[in-house]
């Protein structure tokens, strides 16, 4: 308990929350671990310490998990967490985790993940596995019902229906294009969203160009910071374009200044101005050519 007090190799923890009522006979006890960054110290330096916490009596764990050996699901939590854990009688988790699907044989799939929560009696566990070839990595995330963080990261496609009241920040990330009919469901399950960030370098499949209005106009009424970097420029449309979005008035905009120009035609195309108009600050990155200076 010492070192976990200490907390000297959680170089990423934000939030760690202990509570110890000591009785005379009972002991409760209740460990909250909150990391929002990916770590990749969980097997050396967090489970081992989790399985020295036998008095246990309710946990919470909210981890991201960089390159695991192998997908954190029901088995390997029941196995290197539960079984420590003997008084343990509430569990709350939301864990991601990425392991390297170089030279794997056999790639579990969501199926795979929710079957090893059988023995969680009582208990609605959501699951999401996704493989990203191009970066030769898988992603499972896992949470016990209900989702109860303000955040949502690595969103997919393949991202779990739902209703997120609670979450006010949303990451979108994929290796295949997010289409205007994801937003749709984006906007539903995130009704309250405030922040949003994608990256997506692959160009939608379904378009509609500035005189073609079969897209149904999406609305985002808290949106206040829109995060547009790492991204195909039809992404930048999907967001600008009055045909596709109409954003709220004083967001905080964030693009590639190179992006804004071809999207926008020089902050001269009609159907950019009513969006571009509602930013009411505008931060711009750009690609620096350095072999100009050597």
């Amino acid at each position: 308990m010492e070192r976990i007090l200490l907390a000297a190799n959680y170089s990423n923890l934000n939030q760690l929350d202990i509570l110890i009522m000591d009785q005379d006979i009972d002991i409760d006890l209740y460990f909250s671990l909150t990391c929002d960054d990916e770590t990749c110290v969980y097997d050396k330096v967090i489970e081992p310490n989790l399985q020295r916490m036998s008095n246990l009596e309710k946990l919470a764990l909210y981890l991201a998990i960089d390159y695991n050996e192998t997908f954190i699901d029901g088995n390997y939590l029941m196995k290197n967490i539960i079984s420590y854990m003997p008084h343990l009688n509430e569990f709350i988790f939301n864990i991601r985790s990425i392991i390297s699907i170089n030279n794997l044989t056999y790639l579990p799939s969501n199926d795979d993940i929710q079957r090893s929560f059988i023995r969680f009696y009582n208990h609605k566990i959501i699951s999401c596995v996704d493989y990203f070839p191009n970066q030769e990595i898988g992603q499972c995330h896992i949470y016990s019902y209900p989702y109860t963080l303000i955040y949502y990261e690595n969103i997919t496609n393949n991202y779990p229906h739902g209703l997120f009241n609670c979450v006010k920040m949303v990451e979108l990330f994929d290796e295949r294009p997010f289409e205007h009919e994801f937003f749709i469901r984006i906007t539903q399950a995130f009704p309250f969203l405030e922040d949003l960030t994608i990256t997506n370098m692959e160009a939608q499949q379904q378009k509609s160009d500035d005189n073609n209005r079969h897209f149904s106009i999406i609305e985002y009424p808290y949106l206040a910071t829109l995060h547009l970097l790492r991204i195909h420029d039809d992404y930048d449309e999907q967001f600008l374009l009055n045909t596709k979005t109409c954003l709220p008035n004083n967001i905080h905009l964030m693009m590639d200044y190179d992006v804004l120009q071809r999207v926008t035609q020089n902050l001269t195309r009609d159907a950019t101005r009513i969006n571009y108009s509602k930013v009411e600050k505008l931060s711009l990155h750009h690609k620096v050519d350095l072999s100009r200076y050597l």
